[in-house]
């Protein structure tokens, strides 16, 4: 038989998909008053994967991921979403948004993506959120699924992340999960 645990905290991941470094920092100082202190992974990159945001952001897009400084109960990840969602409309103009955050859980395990949209492959959370299982970690790297967004499939966002998980696991020890909002 089974016996039910709480899974130990995640490390909450989030990706920035703008074109104006005002609005994005302007996200970010929202962002840390929802979820406590983040810190910049990695260096701002051009967001060339598709063209999907640029009719309603503009372009050229960049991306910069960043993280929470403190890890979060993988449960909380519905409600971040919600929050993010939140703030991508506050900084709308004309309807269209300016920046697009989307939060993400490493685990030693896996990384998920949430989602409002759902699909085959992804669980549904509550709240309209779905989690969609992005990467696994397997034989020492994170895999992409067939369903795994070209960029997150991509060397360097899989090297970002193998980097992440190094760190949040030599940290783990001792943390205990934050409540977020």
């Amino acid at each position: 038989m089974s016996r039910r645990s709480i899974p130990p905290p995640a490390r909450l991941v989030l990706s920035a998909i703008y074109r104006e470094e005002r609005r994005h920092e302007e996200a970010l100082r929202r962002v840390q008053a929802v979820i406590g202190p983040v810190r910049a992974a990695g260096d701002r990159i051009p967001f060339d994967w598709t063209e999907y945001y640029e009719e309603e952001m503009g372009a050229p897009l960049y991306r910069r991921f960043h993280v929470a400084l403190r890890p979060v109960a993988r449960d909380a990840l519905p409600g971040i979403k919600v929050r993010m969602e939140a703030i991508e409309a506050e900084l709308s103009e004309g309807g269209r948004r300016t920046v697009n955050l989307d939060p993400g859980l490493l685990t030693a395990e896996s990384f998920l993506l949430a989602t409002g949209k759902n699909f085959s492959h992804r669980v549904y959370l509550g709240e309209g959120v779905f989690a969609d299982l992005t990467l696994v970690y397997r034989k020492g790297e994170f895999q992409p699924l067939p369903w795994t967004y070209p960029d997150y499939a991509s060397e360097g966002v899989r090297k970002l992340l193998r980097d992440l998980r190094r760190e949040h696991l030599a940290g783990a020890q001792g943390e205990g999960a934050q409540p977020c909002g």
